[in-house]
């Protein structure tokens, strides 16, 4: 299938994808508390059974990742949502001191993640649960069963979306047979597996393109992650010491627009009347077939939305800078029947 059909079973189907990256199991009482000691969000009111986003930062302020925190009553999961490898996260988590009785274990044998995200995931979902599936809240994480399963297994499904469209994250041991399941379920509703061009159009589209261009070694305020840091806790996690607050006359990331067909270099200078005022960083792939989207970093006051630009090169290709989420997201519009 093309990235443009793709594109559409995420908006208006089920849209299924495994995700390639390594999980981290930990266990242990003291758990949270190494957590505490590289998340940039605080452990402290993180209840049993939900999840959240965090940023994990490098001793010189900069992202390492971002990292999807699953937390159960006798384990936590890392479910990275930004690119990193088996062997960055061993590195990374083991030059950090453990606290006694607690145990990380990255890429744990047999164990992965399913994501099945699009208008009509919660039909997929309801089958895995004996109650209504309204009840599993945003954020929320549930036990399931996958039938077909060899006894001794386990999953959980969490409410987790990276789409704007509904969704939902199975972490479990009984990978292969969860993924056949799920499929065939999505399948028998009109969904289908989908690639990774048009789920990285749908992030983007949604206000997270950061997941598939990726944050390690970037500047933090100029990608506009500072809403995932806890600044009251600065000092108190990995990195933070090198952090500083955002101020409106800063670089910063901003999405644009431009017409459908258009050639952009991921590099190309962008203009504001002929004078140079940032570069292109991103540009997204061409599965929504209304328009190009792609990101820039550029200088205040040019990330405001609504700015007509220029890109340098022999056409001069026009872009306009616009809000995010790009797409009015049919679950958002559409309740759960």
């Amino acid at each position: 299938m093309t990235a443009q059909t793709d594109y559409q079973i995420i908006r208006n189907s089920i849209a299924v994808h495994t995700l390639g990256a390594p999980l981290v199991r930990l266990t242990g009482d003291d758990r949270l508390e190494f957590l505490d000691g590289f998340l940039s969000r605080s452990s402290d009111f993180v209840d049993p059974d939900t999840a959240r986003e965090c940023l994990a930062l490098g001793d010189d302020g900069r992202p390492f990742a971002i990292l999807l925190h699953l937390e159960l009553d006798e384990v936590s999961w890392l479910v990275p949502r930004s690119a990193v490898g088996a062997e960055e996260l061993v590195d990374y988590l083991g030059s950090m001191d453990v606290p006694d009785g607690v145990t990380v274990d990255v890429a744990p044998s047999g164990w992965r993640a399913i994501a099945f995200e699009g208008a009509g995931a919660w039909k997929v979902a309801g089958d895995f649960i004996d109650y209504d599936i309204s009840g599993l809240v945003l954020h929320g994480i549930t036990e399931i069963t996958i039938p077909g399963a060899d006894r001794g297994t386990s999953a959980i499904m969490a409410r987790v979306s990276t789409s704007g469209e509904y969704g939902y994250l199975v972490v479990t041991d009984a990978a292969g047979i969860a993924e056949l399941t799920i499929a065939e379920k999505a399948r028998a509703l009109g969904g289908a597996v989908i690639g990774d061009a048009a789920l990285a159009r749908v992030e983007a589209e949604a206000g997270t393109p950061h997941y598939a261009f990726g944050v390690r070694g970037r500047d933090l305020t100029e990608m506009d992650l500072s809403w995932l840091i806890d600044w009251n806790r600065v000092g108190e996690f990995r990195g933070s010491d090198a952090l500083t607050a955002p101020t409106r006359e800063q670089r910063r990331l901003v999405p644009f627009i431009a017409a459908a067909g258009s050639t952009i270099e991921p590099s190309a200078p962008v203009l504001a009347d002929g004078q140079r005022i940032g570069e292109v960083i991103y540009v997204t792939p061409s599965a929504n077939p209304d328009e190009e989207l792609g990101f820039a970093i550029v200088e205040a006051p040019f990330w405001v939305p609504g700015i007509e630009l220029s890109l340098e090169g022999e056409d001069g290709t026009t872009i306009r800078t616009v809000a995010l989420p790009r797409v009015l997201a049919r679950s958002s519009v559409e309740r759960m029947a």
